[in-house]
């Protein structure tokens, strides 16, 4: 079992949403100091003074992680002070919404720098001393869309599906190398942070409110658990994509329960994280 009580986190895209309240509520549940990484220097000051206001020990570092080499510096500067983190949540990440012919090579760049580079370059900045100390947990926010295609998202869909497998092969090379490390993949449909401001929720399958993640996620790691799938129509995926042929696939999710529709109003906003 991982324990929150007294443990060091790090938590990319920390400075509001679902990283924010990630950290908030490790704090809260005992953990000894949160540290904080955004490319957003103005709501990192603001999210770690919120934290110290409660009581809580909160650290900010100003770290674009589309950059590999902000993230090597950002990581000495944090293993010297305060050695390897305890949980490390990969959840920094963006999306644009439009199709796929509509994209510019900067928009594709950043959003592979960001949500597949990026979190594999945090995770190679600190694993090895987590490996050398023998413990450690990892945690990639992935999503549901790392499952199925999604129309107005291809790039989207595509860097989750890159971090879905990834983050299940490095799972699965540290419980070969009994290296102490804990991997557990997050896989959320739409969450109610902003990022995705303007989508329809595909029928049976609500909106996530970002407090019950959290919890959700809270329990997942306590539990070690490989996979958090959320909400329950997301855990069907993998079994209809595998059984099902691709036209009925696309029949029954995408129409019937309006999953390909679902970007049809998106706005999301400007920085996401």
């Amino acid at each position: 079992m991982t324990r929150i009580r007294g443990i060091e986190l790090l938590v990319t895209g920390g400075a509001r949403g679902l990283g924010f309240g990630f950290a908030r509520a490790c704090l809260e549940r005992g953990a000894a100091a949160a540290t904080l990484w955004d490319v957003n220097a103005e709501g990192l000051a603001v999210a770690v003074e919120a934290l110290t206001a409660q009581g809580h020990t909160a650290h900010g570092q100003v770290v674009d992680v589309s950059r590999a080499d902000a993230i090597e510096h950002a990581a000495r500067e944090l293993l010297a002070a305060r050695g390897a983190p305890d949980l490390l949540c990969n959840n920094a990440g963006v999306v644009t919404g439009k199709p796929f012919a509509q994209h510019t090579a900067e928009e594709i760049e950043r959003t592979v720098r960001i949500n597949v580079l990026g979190v594999m370059h945090v995770t190679r900045a600190v694993l090895p001393a987590m490996q050398q100390r023998g413990s450690g947990h990892v945690v990639n926010i992935a999503s549901a869309a790392g499952y199925l295609p999604n129309p107005g998202m291809s790039v989207y869909v595509a860097s989750k599906w890159a971090v879905l497998g990834w983050s299940e092969s490095l799972r699965i090379e540290l419980e070969r190398e009994r290296s102490g490390v804990r991997v557990t993949t997050v896989t959320p449909s739409y969450i109610d942070t902003g990022m995705f401001e303007g989508v329809r929720a595909p029928l049976l399958t609500p909106i996530l409110a970002p407090e019950r993640l959290v919890r959700d996620m809270l329990r997942a790691i306590e539990r070690d658990r490989i996979l958090l799938r959320a909400p329950f129509m997301v855990r069907l995926l993998p079994l209809l994509r595998g059984m099902l042929p691709a036209r009925l696939f696309d029949l029954i999710v995408g129409r019937w329960f309006r999953v390909y529709d679902s970007m049809e109003g998106f706005e999301g906003r400007a920085h996401s994280s």
